[in-house]
């Protein structure tokens, strides 16, 4: 309920956002408490790291007797992978669409290991995908330039702009009109993806950028979209490009 109220009183400020200036983009990280920060930045500290000593015995070890190890293919992922989860989403040459980092590992896992795909949001999927993204921390998140993402990534932007669900809210009204406020006692970022997957300590576990964003959807009283769902990747996409330059913290950690 008070969540509810809270964002009942944004509804009243302008509706209008125009995008955030280069010179004033800043992490989710800037937002956080001291202590939430400390968290992120000591991996002794960082609870995400239990995902990824998880994601790296995956990395190394074959799902069965007759596939082999990502690792078999891919070699060593401190050289291979370094800045690969920078770029994501990315095209898919296979289903001529844009797909996010873990849905390339599920593809990846039942194409060449014959395996059947993760299930959403499962801790072997988000244990990859973290100690992925971890490859490329301290890189900067890279711009989609391939254009045959234009379409996917217009659709983004679209729906970034979109007002949805009962309350009528779109995501631009609070991470770009009112960036810095605080809903529910909790500060709004400004919308930039640079360290999914994260642990977020509202859910004590860890979570995709899709849960996010179904999250966000629930709390506007909009049905969210299911997981894989274009819809979703398109989000992604854009909000890649709105981060393109900033750091890649993955995991990070956020309240």
């Amino acid at each position: 309920m008070i969540r509810f109220i809270a964002i009942l009183l944004l509804l009243s400020l302008p509706a209008a956002a125009a995008d955030i200036p280069a010179s004033e983009r800043r992490s989710g990280y800037d937002f956080m408490s001291p202590a939430t920060q400390e968290m992120q930045r000591d991996d002794a500290l960082n609870p995400a790291m239990l995902w990824v000593a998880e994601g790296e015995a995956q990395w190394q070890e074959a799902p069965s007797s007759a596939a082999k190890p990502c690792a078999g293919c891919h070699g060593d992922a401190t050289a291979s992978m370094r800045g690969v989860a920078a770029g994501y989403p990315a095209f898919d040459e296979r289903t001529g669409k844009a797909i996010d980092l873990q849905q390339r590992i599920n593809a990846c896992r039942v194409t060449h290991q014959q395996q059947p795909a993760f299930a959403a949001e499962s801790r072997p999927l988000l244990g990859l995908a973290a100690y992925l993204g971890l490859q490329s921390r301290g890189l900067p998140v890279q711009a989609p330039d391939d254009p045959r993402l234009a379409p996917a990534l217009q659709r983004g932007e679209k729906l970034f702009h979109t007002a949805m669900g009962q309350l009528n809210f779109s995501c631009t009204q609070c991470h770009d009109a009112n960036w810095g406020k605080r809903l529910a006692g909790s500060p709004i970022p400004q919308a930039h993806a640079t360290g999914y997957p994260i642990y977020r300590l509202e859910w004590q576990d860890m979570g995709s950028l899709q849960r996010r964003l179904r999250n966000c959807m629930t709390g506007v009283r909009a049905e969210p979209f299911p997981y894989g769902a274009d819809e979703l990747v398109q989000l992604e996409l854009y909000l890649n490009s709105r981060s393109a330059g900033m750091t890649v913290e993955t995991p990070a950690v956020r309240p």
